[in-house]
């Protein structure tokens, strides 16, 4: 059944919340996980609270945990009615910043308001120019600007940039509708990371609320997680796996029980299906 269990894992920036630095690190380190996601508005807690990068390097290196991915960018094309793009945001050379500095795997990135795909093409080909060595990794999700698998590939096709990828969230694909077919024409190395968890048995109107509060830990009520995991393997994938639970009810259990929750449940999804992992 392959070696998942010896499968190196991230938890993202997102499945603790708004922890402070030192917690964070400290709870994921705790848990078992080898990587952590930071988003750039926990860096800049970080930094508010009086950490610099060479403090946060140091906590990092103390527990034995490495930053994995950085998180995320959705400012990068215009919104309506603004017309030629702006200049690259604060956010974006903070982001660039945090990945160069704390060698992260790459930085993901998506869009919310509805935008042509053509300008958002193009967009996001800029995006990943600014980058240089830096990978993109792009996240469709089905209450964006980028609403399904098929769409991001097209996207990351058209920049023509072997920086730039995809991010495969198991929220995004059971709740996308994404058939397996659709990761038919996607090369197995544009795959950057796969985002594991799971999702309840009734879809709110509001999607984005539902994923950003009411996510599942991986095999809590389907195998969605195993399923896609499978199929990765059969496409050749091997790339960072990453759990991404999103939960209020979790949060409210404080950071440490959120980490061992999440990391439990993401290990024995892992121990099924063969393992993807590629870092």
């Amino acid at each position: 059944m392959g070696t998942a269990v010896t499968c190196p894992l991230t938890i993202s920036s997102l499945t603790l919340g708004t922890v402070p630095f030192r917690e964070r690190i400290r709870a994921a380190a705790a848990a078992g996980f080898h990587t952590v996601g930071l988003s750039v508005e926990a860096y800049g807690e970080a930094r508010r609270s009086g950490l610099d990068d060479d403090a946060m390097r140091a906590v990092l290196d103390e527990h034995g945990i490495t930053l994995g991915e950085v998180e995320f960018l959705s400012d990068w094309a215009p919104r309506a009615g603004e017309g030629d793009s702006p200049a690259p945001s604060a956010k974006e050379r903070t982001a660039f910043h945090i990945a160069r500095a704390f060698g992260a795997d790459h930085v993901n990135a998506g869009l919310f308001e509805a935008t042509p795909l053509d300008v958002i093409a193009e967009r996001f080909t800029a995006l990943c120019e600014r980058a240089g060595e830096l990978r993109i990794a792009l996240e469709y999700m089905p209450f964006g600007a980028v609403p399904d698998l098929p769409t991001a590939w097209e996207l990351v096709h058209r920049t023509g940039r072997p920086n730039a990828g995809l991010v495969l969230d198991v929220w995004h694909w059971v709740r996308g509708a994404t058939a397996p077919e659709d990761l038919s024409p996607v090369p197995a190395a544009r795959i950057f990371t796969v985002q594991l968890c799971d999702v309840g048995p009734d879809p709110l109107a509001d999607m984005r609320q539902e994923s950003l509060h009411l996510r599942l830990v991986p095999g809590a009520r389907t195998d969605a997680a195993e399923r896609l995991l499978s199929l990765l393997e059969e496409h050749g994938v091997r790339t960072r796996v990453s759990a991404e639970v999103m939960s209020d009810a979790l949060l409210a259990r404080g950071p440490e029980a959120t980490a061992k929750a999440v990391y439990e449940a993401t290990r024995r999804v892992l121990s099924a299906p063969p393992a993807v992992c590629g870092h």
